[in-house]
């Protein structure tokens, strides 16, 4: 999918920015915690975890741990680009860096590459490159190979990030992917059960959710192995910093000084233009001298949820969905449009939603429409190419070494128009991202 200029400079800057973003957020929290800021806002936050968690979170060692990689979900709509969610535990590096791989290989033919012809984004082995300077960079000076964790829960993955780990190996940077039951704990750190010798390692990089920790064979061992700085992990344990309902943190009114003196005051109308405005489902009741902040129906304040669940369809141009810490809150699973429901579905949607918030909380967002691209794809069932009609999603891939989040690949997701919620679905045409260059 071609990009222009304009649009690449926009996601070249969109890295550093949201680093910024995660760096205030942690900063947020950790003085919400203190009492330096207000404590509903580390409340919401933690909402749902088990303590255990929390406070191994909070810990001094791991203070000033950010993820170290940062995957927005952009819409492209016909009013700019907006994005949905971030993800720091994404899904699709190994199968970006092989499609980017794939196309950069294949010669150029109009079908694929049309003119004026398109430079894959930042080049056949971007992705690699970048997911290993942030691996070095996590695992620092510490011996031992990097070992990439994929849980059963996000087995599917495991494909993808085998191949990842024998590319990064080849590259001279000793990687393997491993399930959580094939890692032994010692007193000296964590080892690798391979068929003839025991590996040790320096790095965990950890694909999968803190919500599935329960089910993770020896995740207290990791835990305690990382505590005692015998191995690095990353992303962080840091639950604080997977939910979206830092969203609604952003746009809050009271929050506003913080936010413009950690962010600057460009930067910050920048976020709160491409960051949708989002509430948090707290069923907590709305004093009546008090509104919802930002939340309007039809043009009117709105004082209670139930202005909400009695909105007509023009009105409920919102989404639902869990914040985070959720089997549902990953892969578009617990989402309501509610445009697209009957008013009773509705209702009962956002009822549940306000029932779940002492163990999942749910969010509310700003529903934006992706504008439509035209694409070409080959029909493997008739040996044809075929043109679909489609909403995208473009997810960029940012890798943090040091104090920088470099872009190293991005993919585009297109789904039939129809479809009102794009992720990687069996109809959907997924293809890595290029910029439009006149060669003349």
């Amino acid at each position: 999918m071609a990009l222009t200029p304009d649009l690449l400079t926009f996601f070249q800057v969109l890295g550093p920015q949201l680093l910024l973003f995660y760096r205030a957020l942690n900063r947020l929290y950790a003085e919400s915690v203190r009492g330096t800021q207000p404590p509903w806002i580390a409340g919401y936050l933690d909402q749902g975890k088990p303590e255990g968690l929390i406070t191994y979170s909070r810990m001094k060692r791991f203070r000033d741990h950010l993820p170290a990689v940062i995957r927005p979900d952009v819409i492209p709509t016909q009013d700019g680009m907006v994005i949905t969610e971030l993800d720091s535990v994404p899904g699709g590096i190994g199968l970006t860096a092989a499609l980017t791989r794939a196309y950069s290989d294949t010669p150029t033919h109009p079908s694929a590459l049309p003119s004026p012809f398109n430079e894959i984004v930042k080049g056949r082995d971007g992705m690699i490159e970048g997911f290993a300077a942030m691996l070095q960079a996590q695992r620092g000076e510490r011996d031992g190979c990097v070992a990439i964790l994929v849980s059963d829960e996000a087995k599917d993955y495991r494909p993808e990030m085998t191949w990842m780990a024998a590319q990064l190996s080849a590259r001279g940077l000793e990687t393997y992917c491993v399930e959580p039951r094939q890692i032994r704990f010692t007193e000296e750190g964590l080892l690798i059960i391979a068929p003839e010798r025991q590996i040790p390692v320096g790095l965990v990089y950890r694909f999968y959710e803190l919500f599935d920790l329960p089910n993770i064979p020896k995740a207290e061992l990791i835990q305690y192995a990382a505590k005692k700085g015998w191995v690095s992990v990353t992303p962080p344990y840091k639950p604080a910093l997977e939910e979206k309902s830092a969203f609604g943190l952003l746009h809050h009114p009271l929050l506003q000084p913080f936010w413009r003196h950690e962010l600057g005051e460009a930067l910050l109308l920048h976020l709160t233009t491409i960051m949708p405005r989002t509430w948090i489902l707290d069923p907590a009741p709305v004093p009546p001298s008090a509104t919802i902040p930002g939340l309007s129906i039809g043009g009117r304040a709105s004082m209670s949820w139930s202005d909400l669940a009695r909105a007509t369809q023009k009105e409920r141009h919102f989404v639902i969905k869990p914040s985070g810490f959720s089997e549902l809150a990953w892969g578009s699973r617990g989402v309501s449009i509610g445009h697209d429901l009957p008013q009773v579905e509705w209702a009962d949607a956002l009822d549940s939603a306000l029932k779940a918030f002492p163990r999942t909380p749910y969010v509310l967002q700003e529903f934006h429409k992706g504008r439509q691209y035209q694409l070409d794809y080959f029909d493997p069932v008739t040996g044809e190419m075929k043109e679909m009609a489609g909403r995208a999603r473009l997810s960029p891939y940012y890798f943090v070494t040091g104090e920088k989040a470099e872009l190293a690949g991005i993919l585009a997701t297109i789904c039939p128009a129809d479809k009102k919620v794009i992720h990687g679905m069996k109809d959907a045409i997924m293809i890595p991202c290029a910029v439009a260059t006149d060669k003349g």
